[in-house]
Formats: structure tokens, C-alpha cells, sequence
């Protein structure tokens, strides 16, 4: 099956200009979309095939820490870093990394992957810890050069990310006294602040661009106080024992993002997949908050908040923003083929399952665990099979990027 043709705007007309360098490295969203998708599209059915014996992988850490902290600091930031070095050119008008410099980076993320299942561990740690730092340092001079101060949180996130991530390779090591589980949850923690800061730009701004005369526009405190409160009890989750006060602050946060997204009209978004994906995919982080509410109590497990952070409002915001962003910045419609909409509903789907089949009826724990993987597995094959010829040419318009 071939995704089904799309009209695309100035095909016929555009003229291709002969530019320098490979395609594939002329802008960060193209190694670092095809990488992340690969490693999503592998790793979840080599972790449950290790998880259920099937698979004889001997990862640098422990099977369970590997899973977590290669889908955070493998997966997600591969997507974060893409997005990131794409949306500085935009935001400041500078020259981000490509050609030897793109690549450069994209090869140390890469040899952090390969190091983390043939060690040796040392060479995995460093590979892994250099990353972060690395794009940080460049986002903070464009964003300085620009004057664009107003994109600084998002540095000082990336800075806080490779941070935690410092503590887990510390702790795995026992020089830091803390579980090792305990960063991760940081980890997780962190991207989704910077999901919550970015879905607040970006979801109620391309929902008005589409829907004639809708205007959608927070008040400032709102938007202010659901971050503040949001931040309060993911800090709460990962850096106080379970409580109350915890439970109530995840619970007002669980409150305020269905506040936000009811704001945002998801329902005139129900006829376009490109949008509806990112309405549905933000569903999930006050579905998640919630859910770690009721685990301050021990109410429900603790993974359950945790894989409807991850799978569901993570995996579902990924697969819509590199479905958009790789079309846009390819010079194709913002409009999605039948392959691309069945990819949506796979990584839904597998969060429906991964987060509540456990809980409802926990003796099919494995039967979850198999299904959710195979559905999140062919979600980002899909986008592989349809995306990496268009990743790896010139776009179609003939201009650079």
C-alpha cells in the first residue's frame, strides 16, 4: 500500500536551485526526525522481548532503566533537538547547524545508542551526557545574537534536562545517592513542561489559522498559573514522597490543562487529522496529571500517570509535530494521507491500552505490553516508509532547508 497522492502547492511551478550539501543535512529536523522515529520504532519491541525473555540483549544498565531512559534521552530529545535546531533558524533568522556540524551532532547521538547495548558504560555515559549541553549552548547564543529572550525558558529546560540526565549516570554508577528512577521521572517531567509550553503556542494558533473567525486568546495569568501549578506537582512527584499535597496540586493541574484544551475548541479540529492528533495527543497530560493524583494515594499505579505522560501526550504530540513540521519545511500541504491518519490511531490506541488494560483487568499485563508495542512499532514505521524519502531529498520547492 502507497500513502494515497496529495496536491502539493507550487509542484509544478517550483524551480529546484542546485544547493549546496545533502539534503539530508541541510536542517536539523532531518536526521534527528529519521533517527527518533527509528529508535521509537525498535526499542519498545526490544524492551518487551527482553522484558518476557525472548531476547538475549545485555544493555549497558538494567533492562527496565534502559527501556526509560532511552525512549526520554534516545527518543525524545532525538524529536527535541530536531525541532529545536529547525524552529531557532525561524525564531532568531540565524544560520543553525548543518552540513559537518549537523552530522557531527547527529553521530553523537547516534554512538550514545549504539554504546548503550555494546558499552563499554564509560564511553556510553560520555557519549550520552554530551548532547544536551552541546545544543543548549547553541540555542542560548542564537537566542542572544536574535535578542529573542522570550524563547530563553526553553534553553534553561534543555540545560535542566541534561541535568537529570547527568543524575542518572551518576546514580546508575552509585555515586549519587538516589535511585536511579528518580531522574527519569525528571526527565519525563521536564519534556512535558516543554510540551506545555509549546502546545500553548502552537495548538491554539494553527486551530485559528484553519477555522474562519474563531480567535482564541488566554488571559496571560491563566496560562501563567496553569504552568506554575503544573511545575509545583510534577516537582512534587519526583522530589517529595507521595502526599496530600500532592495529590492536590497534580489534581488542580489536572483541572487547569482540561480548562486550557476545552479553551482551545477541540472539536472544529475533528476533520483535520494533522490537528485533531495534537488536540487528542494533549488530552493525555491532564489524563496523566490525574492519574498521578491518584497514585500520591496509591489508587492506581504509578505507571500508569507515567506511560499516559509518555505514550499518550509525549509519543502523540511527536508523531503529530513531525508529521507537520517535516511537510512544511519539505514544502508540501499541511494535509495528511490515510497511512499517516492510521498512524495517529495506532499511538492513541497504544496508549489507551498500555495505561488502562493493566488497570482494569491486570492479568492481561502482557497481552498489554505486546499489543502496545506492536501498534507504537508500526505507527513510526509508517512515518519511516512515508517520510525518509522526503527527509533524505531537496524540498520540493526548490528552496534551501
Amino acid at each position: 500500500m502507497k500513502p494515497s497522492p496529495l496536491p502539493i502547492f507550487s509542484e509544478a511551478k517550483a524551480t529546484v536551485q542546485r544547493l549546496p550539501g545533502m539534503p539530508f543535512l541541510r536542517l536539523g529536523f532531518r536526521p534527528f526526525y529519521v533517527g527518533g522515529a527509528l529508535l521509537a520504532a525498535l526499542i519498545v519491541p526490544l524492551w518487551v522481548a527482553m522484558f518476557l525473555g525472548g531476547w538475549p540483549l545485555s544493555p549497558a544498565v538494567p533492562g527496565l532503566l534502559w527501556h526509560a531512559h532511552e525512549m526520554l534521552f534516545g527518543f525524545a530529545v532525538a524529536i527535541i533537538v530536531g525541532f529545536l535546531m529547525t524552529a531557532g533558524k525561524a525564531w532568531t533568522g540565524l544560520a543553525t547547524p548543518r552540513g559537518a556540524s549537523l552530522a557531527a551532532l547527529a553521530l553523537l547521538w547516534l554512538g550514545a545508542r549504539v554504546a548503550s547495548v555494546t558499552g563499554p558504560y564509560a564511553v556510553y555515559a560520555v557519549l550520552d551526557l554530551a548532547l544536551l549541553p552541546i545544543v543548549a549552548v547553541i540555542l542560548v547564543t542564537l537566542l542572544l545574537r536574535a535578542r529573542n529572550y522570550r524563547n530563553l525558558p526553553i534553553a534553561l529546560i534543555l540545560a535542566l534536562l541534561a541535568g537529570a540526565n547527568l543524575a542518572f549516570h551518576l546514580a546508575v554508577l552509585g555515586w549519587l545517592d538516589v535511585s536511579a528512577m528518580t531522574p527519569l521521572y525528571a526527565g519525563l517531567a521536564l519534556i512535558i513542561m516543554i510540551e506545555c509550553v509549546m502546545a500553548g503556542r502552537v495548538i491554539p494558533f494553527f486551530t485559528m489559522t484553519v477555522t474562519p473567525n474563531l480567535k482564541l486568546v488566554a488571559p496571560v495569568w491563566l496560562e501563567r498559573v496553569t504552568l506554575g501549578v503544573t511545575a509545583l506537582g510534577l516537582a512534587l512527584w519526583v522530589l517529595a514522597p507521595p502526599s496530600v499535597a500532592g495529590l492536590i496540586v497534580l489534581g488542580l493541574a489536572s483541572g487547569l490543562h482540561t480548562k486550557r484544551l476545552l479553551a482551545w475548541r477541540p472539536g472544529v479540529t475533528l476533520k483535520r487529522p494533522i490537528l485533531w492528533i495534537l488536540h487528542a495527543a494533549y488530552a493525555w497530560i491532564p489524563v496523566g496529571l490525574a492519574l498521578l493524583a491518584l497514585a500520591q494515594l496509591g489508587w492506581v499505579p504509578v505507571s500508569a500517570g507515567v506511560h499516559a505522560l509518555a505514550v499518550g501526550a509525549t509519543g502523540g504530540l511527536i508523531i503529530g509535530m513531525i508529521t507537520r513540521t517535516a511537510r512544511g519545511h519539505t514544502g508540501r500541504l499541511l494535509a495528511v494521507s490515510g497511512p499517516e491518519v492510521l498512524a495517529y490511531a495506532l499511538v492513541m490506541t497504544a496508549a489507551l491500552l498500555r495505561v488502562f488494560l493493566p488497570i482494569l483487568t491486570p492479568a492481561l499485563y502482557t497481552a498489554a505490553l505486546i499489543a502496545t508495542a506492536t501498534l507504537w512499532s508500526a505507527a513510526f514505521l509508517i512515518y519511516l516508509w512515508i517520510y525518509t524519502p522526503w527527509l533524505m531529498s531537496t524540498r520540493l520547492d526548490g528552496k534551501d532547508g
